[in-house]
């Protein structure tokens, strides 16, 4: 199997609905909707087209932290 399109939306057998989220002939990175970020051998990995449109995420933002002078040591 060749290279996938970023962005493309896909059906796995086991882990459902995603979206590719990088693809070269090596390896395919695909951000499922219920289990997250899945990596496969791209030669071996078997997925079909999906139906419709992947649903809107929103990006996730890192948590602000707190100052190192107000972070709570354990010692």
């Amino acid at each position: 199997m060749k290279a996938l399109q970023e962005g493309a939306y896909v059906k796995h057998f086991r882990y459902g609905l995603g979206v590719v989220t990088e693809s070269d002939e090596e390896r395919t990175s695909i951000d499922f909707d219920l289990c997250g970020l899945k990596k496969f051998v791209t030669s071996i990995m078997v997925v079909e087209p999906a139906e419709g449109a992947p649903p809107k995420r929103p990006r996730r933002r890192k948590s602000p932290r707190a100052p190192q002078s107000q972070r709570v040591r354990n010692e």
